[in-house]
Formats: structure tokens, C-alpha cells, sequence
């Protein structure tokens, strides 16, 4: 492949969405790509013509270091929606334009879900006007939820920063005489694999947290308000983990049993925030006693100074793996990780079909999850220490982790 290739990334950002650009990168410079460009807010910012040649950005080996350990998107992100084809062949054919205009010949988005989603009709858009460009799926998201993949590049580093904040916050809460209700809210719509991570703080020098609450699981408020009881009766502190968007047996969000704004992204997807604040106001007012909420929010997604080399590494895999597949004429494609080892973890690459993984939510299973919806079994505790291992430390400069800006 002589001809030049786009990459974009969408959707939230990862503290390793950045090693999986570096990926695309240097993989299509080695193989022998003409100009790699980046395009600015993702799809959203290539139908502006907004774009940079990376080349001008990424100019030297440090570059490539520091990019891998900065958070965030380097180049932008966007949350847009591509409509269906149908109802929106213009939009498709200024995509192709632009896409001819430059040369592409292959095109790499790094996302989650709805960026897949992307994918997949850009690749069914090509097939019906028979254009020989390429488009393939990097995975990206600390949800963890996407299909057909062991897990997601992002998450193990979240889940990292999640575990070893869980247990910070346990020793913080021990200090007191009194009882301390303390409820950690994690990121995690539909899935709770993140707000699962909070079970690996257990350990020998660790009690772990008490309640651990999915949204797998319907939330029970009486039987929740019974087992904090319960469980500070004796005079001690509590600490619990819930996912941001457990629901209510009627499909109500905890979090909107409380006043709140409420934002919808472009894809129908509510801001949720508040739970932990519903429930830590609750606990207080019924049961009279000193009660913290802890919102984890963006600090979960972008702690590179606490990254897993494990996830460092996968998600600079699955870019080079990206373009490895599209040089070799994939399209429609989603890289994905595949398991093959446990002791010693060994992962490996394969692609699947995009159709099989855009728009399809992976939870967590149930049997990992105890009968009473209150914590998570062993399996899934198991199933998550690999993806923490290791660490990738930061440059430091002047006392603080040195980071490489796109300079616009």
C-alpha cells in the first residue's frame, strides 16, 4: 500500500487510546503508507475538513514515548452519529469525497461502540459505491462492554486506578471511632465491569469494600438501606461501590430518583451522575450518621500516571494489528483480543466482522455476580488481575508527568 491512510479517535477517552494511535502510526510508516493523517473531533471534524498530517506532530521517537503515555485523545474526539445510509447519502458521499481528495486508502477509527457503529456503515457505504478504501475498528473503552473481544484497550488501566483508589479510600475511611458510610461511584452504564474492579482492592493488607452494586442487577433501595445497617451496627465504617447507572426494578436510574439536569449525548445516552450523592444523602438522613460521596468520574479514564503496562502495550497491539489487517485487504473489520493463556495471560489478535460487534453491549455475565446482587465472584476478580499488571512510568518533568500536545 503507497497511497496514505486517515486515522480518528471517538467517543470517551482512555489514559492508552493514544498508544493505540501511536499503533496506527508507526505501523503504516513501516509498511510503507505515503502520509498518515489524523483527523481533528473524529468524523465529525473530517466532514470540516479538519486534519493534520501526523508526521508534522509525531517527529521523533521521545515523540512516540510521550504520546504513549499521554491521556486523552491527542488528536480530538467527537460524539456524532453517522445517519443510516438511507437518510443520509450526502453526508456519505462528502465523506468519500474528501476521503478521494486526500488519497486514502485505508481508514482506522479508534472507539468504543458507537464509533464501531461508524465503521460499519462507512464499510457498507463503500461495498455499495464500490470503492476500494479500507475501513477497519480500533477498540477503545474502559467500559469494557464491546462484543466478541476478551476485553477492551482502556480498561485494564482504569480498572488499575479504580482498584488502588478503592483501597485508599478504605484506609481513609478506618480512621474514626464512628461509623463512616463512604459510596464510590464508578463509571458504567449498562455494564459494571469497571465498578467490578473495586473487588480487587481486597487483600492481605486490604479489607475490600463491603457492597458492590452492578447494573446487571435491579437495585433494591429498602434491601440496600437494610444492609448498610446491618452492616454498620457494630460501630464501623462501610464502603461501597455502585455503577452510575444502576436502575431500579421499573428501569428508573437511581440517580434520577433526585433533582437533576439531565443532558443527551447525539446517540440518546444520559449524563449520569448523582447516584452516589442520592444514596450518601439518604444513609445520612435515615440513619444520622457521617456519610461521603466519592464520584470517580473523568479521574477513571485519565490516570496515566497509574497506567497498566499490560494495557499500554494491547492497545498499541491492536493499532499495528489494525493496519497489518487493512494492508492485507480486511475491511468491515474490528480487531479484537483473544485469550489463549491464563497462567502464564497471553493474548493474541484476530479481526471480526463489524457487524458482529457495533451497536451489541458484552455485560457482565450473571453467575458472576453473587445471588443477592450485592458483590462478584472470584471468576471475575480472576478474569480482571491480568489486564492491572505492570506499569509503564511516566517522563517526569519538574516534579509532574510530561505529556505531548497536538500544537493546532
Amino acid at each position: 500500500m503507497r497511497g496514505n491512510v486517515i486515522v480518528g479517535q471517538s467517543g470517551g477517552p482512555t489514559s492508552v487510546i493514544n498508544s493505540s494511535l501511536v499503533g496506527v502510526f508507526k505501523t503504516a510508516k513501516d509498511r510503507g503508507a505515503g502520509k498518515v493523517y489524523g483527523m481533528l473531533h473524529g468524523i465529525k471534524g473530517l466532514l470540516d475538513r479538519q486534519y493534520v498530517d501526523l508526521s508534522e506532530h509525531i517527529k521523533s521517537d521521545l515523540d512516540i514515548d510521550l504520546l504513549k503515555r499521554t491521556p486523552s485523545s491527542f488528536l480530538g474526539s467527537c460524539r456524532f452519529k453517522l445517519p443510516e445510509i438511507k437518510d443520509g447519502k450526502e453526508i456519505y458521499d462528502k465523506i468519500f469525497e474528501i476521503l478521494e481528495e486526500l488519497n486514502i486508502e485505508a481508514f482506522f477509527y479508534i472507539g468504543g461502540n458507537d464509533s464501531m457503529d461508524t465503521i460499519k456503515k462507512l464499510s457498507d457505504y463503500a461495498i455499495i459505491i464500490s470503492s476500494d478504501i479500507k475501513f477497519m475498528g480500533v477498540p477503545k473503552t474502559i467500559d469494557n462492554d464491546l462484543a466478541c473481544t476478551d476485553h477492551t484497550p482502556g480498561y485494564g488501566s482504569a480498572a488499575k486506578y479504580i482498584a488502588a483508589v478503592t483501597k485508599e479510600i478504605i484506609r481513609d475511611g478506618l480512621v474514626y471511632d464512628y461509623p463512616v458510610i463512604s459510596i464510590i461511584e464508578v463509571m458504567g452504564r449498562n455494564a459494571g465491569w469497571l465498578t467490578a474492579a473495586t473487588a480487587l482492592a481486597a487483600g492481605e493488607d486490604c479489607e475490600g469494600v463491603d457492597l458492590i452494586y452492578l447494573p446487571e442487577v435491579a437495585f433494591d433501595i429498602d434491601k440496600f438501606m437494610n444492609k448498610v445497617k446491618e452492616l454498620s451496627g457494630n460501630g464501623r465504617s462501610v464502603v461501597i461501590a455502585v455503577s452510575e447507572g444502576i436502575k431500579t426494578a421499573d428501569g428508573k436510574y437511581v440517580f434520577e430518583l433526585a433533582d437533576h439536569v439531565e443532558f443527551v449525548d447525539a446517540f440518546g445516552h444520559k449524563q449520569l451522575q448523582g447516584t452516589a450523592k442520592f444514596l450518601s444523602d439518604k444513609v445520612s438522613a435515615e440513619m444520622g450518621v457521617k456519610t461521603r460521596a466519592i464520584e470517580l468520574s473523568s479521574l477513571q479514564r485519565c490516570a496515566a500516571h497509574m497506567t497498566s503496562r499490560v494495557d499500554i502495550t494491547e492497545a498499541f497491539q491492536v493499532g499495528g494489528a489494525a493496519v497489518k489487517a487493512a494492508f492485507e485487504g480486511d475491511t468491515g473489520k474490528v480487531v479484537v483480543l483473544d485469550r489463549v493463556s491464563e497462567d502464564p495471560y497471553i493474548c493474541t489478535t484476530s479481526t471480526q466482522d463489524v457487524h458482529k460487534i457495533a451497536n451489541i453491549e458484552k455485560k457482565v455475565p450473571l453467575e458472576w455476580i453473587t445471588n443477592d446482587g450485592t458483590y462478584v465472584s472470584d471468576e471475575l476478580v480472576h478474569y480482571i488481575r491480568p489486564l492491572i499488571q505492570a506499569e509503564l512510568s511516566p517522563m517526569m518533568v519538574d516534579g509532574l508527568p510530561r505529556h505531548l500536545r497536538l500544537e493546532k
